[in-house]
């Protein structure tokens, strides 16, 4: 017998551990529950952090404080390299633990914590300083995002069932995109373009940080988190690596991180559509709010669709659509003259990359077993933030010496064969293997 505690919104209470039986009941009898806390953790949370992940407000804040295309695809890298080992760290982390919550708390709170230096370093700091700590602060919130990716994740996967969790992230970014749409193109068009308090962009990641912080709280109040039947035994960061390559025994699981990692590394672009659309009209506040609004209201329309029909068909159909979405996008925007019409490429653009982070990682949970889930998870995460360190950097690069269409055409080049390898190679894992809660 072992003390059980409910992990937030209730008091404690001593229960036996729990076997699969009562695990299953629990979370049937707090699901609803545990639906508001994620739903509402996501309207919050979610918003806030589009306003920084979004390809419009960092890279035109980037561009206006260096006046350069690599610099900004730097800042962008940095964004990511943080990710790149930190998931390995929180997988081993929460992987021998009955109770995710905790853990997950405190990385969301350093992710915060980094949002809330971007902000006031925009207030503070000025030229090559300023430059600085952005970059720290990109870097500081990239390490804390690979962590957080990795404990949301599993923690999601403990409390709702894998036949709710697409209808879920559905209305979540159905109500949390119209939000941030409309947050966005506010800031753009009062906060940017009137440089309220000195620095619109300051402003606008204060929003962020606000928000964020508000669901992170909202969810540790309301979540009731069960024991989770099995663990992992405790083992070192470097054991866990020695054992990636068991995890990529399975074809189907090993195809499709293949398919990840092309499918990241035509993100390459991302970082350099507000650029490239600034050659071809005029990029102020108003501008960059619309653009924003096109890319973040795509979470509203799509998701839905993204959802159900991952609940329905599996989430593999759903990665493939992403694909061609994507691809169909990028070749609007070169093609684009009109604001119109890089309206339409952003919009493609943000279906495209909301139904990406619905697919990717609730694929990763239903490949294999609860208790490998941290590592797969962990895994996918790495190979996936490696790959987007490095494509914005050559992105840069490439942008610098020859413009900015090459890079939407390798960025092509790279999805269409993801699409390919998605087809012909990987199965759809829920009919392979059981659900996993």
């Amino acid at each position: 017998m072992r003390p059980f505690r409910l992990a937030g919104g209730g008091p404690e209470a001593p229960e036996p551990a729990m076997d699969e039986a009562a695990y299953d009941r629990f979370v049937r009898e707090n699901l609803r529950r545990n639906y508001i806390a994620h739903f509402t953790h996501g309207c919050l949370g979610m918003t806030g952090f589009r306003l920084i992940f979004a390809p419009t407000f960092v890279p035109a804040y980037l561009f206006a404080l260096t006046g350069s295309p690599f610099l900004v695809g730097l800042g962008q890298s940095l964004l990511q390299v943080g990710a790149i080992f930190s998931p390995v760290i929180g997988a081993t982390r929460i992987e021998h633990q009955r109770r995710v919550l905790p853990a997950a708390v405190s990385i969301g709170t350093m992710m915060r914590v980094a949002i809330l230096g971007l902000a006031l370093s925009g207030w503070i700091l000025s030229g090559a300083p300023l430059v600085l700590a952005t970059f720290f602060f990109l870097t500081m919130l990239g390490f804390y995002l690979g962590s957080q990716r990795v404990a949301f994740q599993f923690l999601m996967a403990k409390v709702i069932p894998v036949r709710k969790r697409g209808q879920l992230q559905a209305w979540r970014n159905l109500f949390g995109g119209a939000i941030a749409a409309a947050l966005s193109f506010w800031a753009g068009a009062t906060l940017i373009e009137n440089d309220v308090l000195g620095n619109g962009y300051a402003a606008t990641f204060m929003i962020s940080f606000v928000l964020t912080s508000a669901g992170l709280s909202v969810l540790y109040l309301l979540l009731r988190e069960p024991d989770a039947p099995t663990v992992r035994e405790r083992k070192r960061v470097r054991d866990r690596l020695r054992e990636f390559p068991k995890l990529i025994e399975d074809r189907d699981y090993r195809n499709f991180l293949l398919a990840q990692l092309l499918t990241t590394a035509g993100r390459i672009s991302l970082p350099f559509c507000i650029l490239y659309a600034g050659q071809k009209m005029e990029v102020d506040g108003t501008a960059i709010g619309l653009l924003s609004v096109a890319f973040l209201g795509a979470d509203t329309v799509s998701n839905l669709v993204w959802g159900y029909l991952g609940d329905r068909r599996g989430f593999r159909a759903v990665m493939i659509l992403v694909v061609l979405t994507w691809i169909a996008a990028l070749l609007v925007l070169i093609f684009a003259q009109a604001p119109w019409q890089f309206f339409l490429a952003f919009f493609g653009l943000g279906a495209a990359m909301s139904g990406y982070l619905l697919s990717a990682p609730t694929l990763v949970l239903e490949f294999g077993d609860r208790a490998d889930v941290p590592m797969r998870l962990a895994l996918s995460t790495t190979a996936e933030t490696s790959m987007a360190a490095l494509g914005p950097l050559v992105g840069g690069l490439i942008a610098s010496a020859f413009g900015f269409v090459p890079v939407f055409v390798l960025a092509i080049l790279f999805l269409a064969v993801a699409a390919f390898v998605l087809v012909t190679s990987v199965k759809e894992p829920r009919y392979r293997f059981p659900t996993t809660g």
